[in-house]
Parts: structure tokens; sequence; C-alpha cells
């Protein structure tokens, strides 16, 4: 998910203090062909997907893209990315796929470039979707944890049969062949029982132009797997860590590992693009079935009704889900941090970790440091030594620095 970073203008031609949204995420369907265990979706405290409708309405399609195109011209974008969601997008049909982009793109200002993509199991990915989305110029992100073993312990069906090898079937066909361009990478999400050199390993073996790790959603009420609220130990770094070592000491880099990439960006002074990371505030809007603007769809792991802004696109333009949130609600940027995190001089690196994984059920709400606090740290500190030696070794090899050249 990405960030904005771009400071626009309101509605109103008024300074406005939030970034624009440069995302939009279309939940254009709102239910699943796979029963994967870890699902924020379909397993959390938040049920509000089974009053969801379970495609998004040709009528909502249009007003959501009115919306963006509203959005867009406002704040002077020249750029926008819409990712279609869901659920599992490919549920809704080619037919409503085609309609989507279609409709998006002509409510857009020519002048506005569209960046369409769609995250997907890949169960439904066949020769036929691919030339649909080839046709639509969708990019796709496909969803996988490793090998057979790995991905089969948690993407399953609703019987309990595993899915790794149509998907991997599936990923082969999008790396492989005329569809390549196409490819825009695979998530994974972490699991501790699996080795993690493998698990990069096996997905290296797509060519995926990225991957990307995800922390498993998780808060200090209900744990992510392995994680002791306020233990001191750091699995998930360790885990991180194995992957970065082989990804960074590569001799050839041959593929894009993008937490570890906006890690460094962060380390090195830059600002992050990613939900998790760094102190930009979240660019993206959520658009569900029925219309209704909410906020990030992991939240539905904290309480029931986290995700709900009381927006809605047949009413409300994208700027209003721009404004502050009610007590107890998250805020976005350092105004959503703990003091104990605005205090740590990691903050800026690290963002106080992803909103959802702050949330206490005590009264405190949003208002703590990340459940993976330690983890955090530690991969920090250890991608910085790494980036601090290798800049002294650069700067050794160099030599002393010779007179100026210039005034």
């Amino acid at each position: 998910m990405t960030r904005g970073d771009v400071p626009g203008k309101s509605t109103s031609g008024t300074e406005n203090p939030v970034p624009p949204f440069h995302s939009f995420i279309l939940k254009i369907h709102s239910r699943c062909d796979l029963a994967c265990d870890y699902c924020y979706m379909y397993r959390s405290v938040d049920q509000s997907w089974r009053t969801q409708p379970r495609v998004m309405a040709p009528a909502v399609v249009d007003r959501t893209a009115d919306r963006i195109a509203e959005h867009a011209a406002a704040h002077r974008l020249d750029a926008v990315t819409v990712v279609l969601h869901g659920g599992e997008p490919l549920l809704a049909g080619p037919p409503a796929l085609t309609r989507t982009v279609h409709v998006l793109r002509r409510a857009l200002d020519p002048a506005i470039r569209l960046d369409v993509t769609v995250q997907t199991n890949a169960v439904r990915l066949d020769e036929a979707y691919l030339a649909v989305l080839a046709g639509l110029g969708v990019r796709i992100g496909v969803s996988m944890d490793g090998d057979r073993a790995a991905h089969d312990r948690h993407r399953r069906r609703a019987d309990g049969r595993g899915s790794h090898d149509q998907v991997a079937a599936a990923v082969r066909r999008l790396a492989d062949g005329p569809y390549r361009p196409l490819f825009g990478g695979l998530l994974c999400t972490i699991d501790l029982r699996n080795d993690p050199v493998e698990t990069y390993r096996h997905l290296l073996s797509y060519d995926p132009p990225m991957v990307d790790f995800l922390l498993p959603h998780g808060n200090w009420s209900i744990p992510p797997p392995g994680r002791r609220p306020g233990g001191t130990d750091t699995p998930y770094a360790r885990w991180l860590i194995a992957v970065f070592e082989e990804w960074f000491g590569a001799p050839v880099r041959r593929t894009r590992v993008r937490l570890l990439e906006e890690l460094i960006t962060l380390l090195l002074g830059g600002r992050a693009r990613v939900e998790g990371l760094g102190l930009a505030p979240v660019g993206y809007a959520v658009v569900e079935t029925d219309g209704a603007i909410g906020r990030d769809a992991t939240l539905r792991t904290a309480y029931p009704g986290a995700i709900t802004t009381g927006l809605h696109v047949a009413r409300d333009p994208f700027d209003r889900a721009l404004r502050p949130a009610a007590p107890g609600e998250p805020l976005p940027g350092p105004a959503g941090l703990s003091g104990t995190c605005r205090a740590c001089p990691l903050h800026r690196v690290c963002g106080g970790g992803h909103t959802t994984h702050r949330y206490r059920d005590d009264g405190s709400a949003f208002a703590n440091p990340s459940v993976y606090c330690p983890d955090l740290a530690a991969l920090i500190g250890h991608v910085g030594a790494r980036l601090t030696g290798d800049l002294g070794q650069l700067l050794a090899h160099r030599g002393p620095a010779g007179p100026a050249d210039g005034p």
C-alpha cells in the first residue's frame, strides 16, 4: 500500500496539511475462494464483510470513478493508482473487471496517468484471465507464501485442500510468457516456522520483479504468532535479517524486496511509500463493495467498526476522509504516535510501525508502540549497521579526498 508524500490543496483551494490520496483500494468483490486461516478480513473481530454486497454494483463503480477524478483534479495529481481488491477480485468476473477499468479511464482527465493493479490469490488466474488483464493494461500482484508446505499451511480452500500447485502454475504463466510485463510482484506473509532463506529463494525462482514480506496482523490484545507482547525477543527481526543478508549480499540483485528497500531509503534520509514505515500519512482510501469509504482493511483486527468512517461515495468527496479522526480512532502521521514512540530516536524510520499493530483494548487504542517494536528496532539496527559498514569500506577503498576541483 502506497503512502502519499506530495502536499496538495483542498477542494476549497486552501492549503491542506494532509497530503491527498494517490491510491484507491476498490473492494470490487467481498468474498473469497480460499479460506486462509490468518485472513484479516474473514478471521478478525470485525465481521462486517457479512453485510457487504458480494460485488460492487455498476452504479457504485461509476460514482467511485467520479470521486477519484474529482479528487485528482482538485489536487492537481499527475498520476493515480487504483488497486482492484477483495476478498478475491477475480471472482467479480472478466466483464465486471473490464467495465470497471473502462469506467475509471473515462472518468479521469487523459492528462492524469492511471495505473491499475489487481491483488489476487491467483487461483483463477488462467490464460483467459491473463488475456483480459493484458488487454486492459492491468498489472498483477500475487499472494504466495513460499513452497508447497509453507503456502498450503495457511492458504487453503474451504475443504482443506491446498492452493500452491494452482497458484504456482499461474505465476509461471505470468512470469515466463508474453504476460511478463503485467507481473507486479509477490506478497508473502511471514510464518516463523518457514525457513526465511528457503522461502525467499523459492519466491525468487519465479523471477518476480518485486517481493514484499508482510508481518502477520495482530496487536497487543490479539498478538501475532510467536510475538509476546512486551517481550524483548525478536523472532521476526531474525527472520527478516536472514532474508536481508541473502538479498543484500547477493552478487547480482535479482529482485526488489520492498520492505527492505523502503527501510534503506529511510535510513539514508529519504521517505517511505509503504504502510508501516516512516512518518508520511497513509496515501490511500478504501472503497467497500457498497460504496462506503473505509480505512485500512487490516484495522478489522482491532475492533468491530474500526474501518468505518461514515462516508460514502454517493454523498462524500474523498477530501472528507483526510480529516482528523474522532477520539480513539487512528490519527495519521506523527500525530498518531504514542509518547514512547515520539521519544525514541528510531521513530522517524519505523514510524511507530503499522497502525494496526499498535492497538490495545485497554482504552489506549492506537496510542502505543507497535507490538513488533523490538523486532523493528533490531531490524533497523542491523540494516543501519550494514549500510554504515559498507559505506565505511567504500570510503576507505577510495582513499583520502583530494583538493576540490572548483571554487
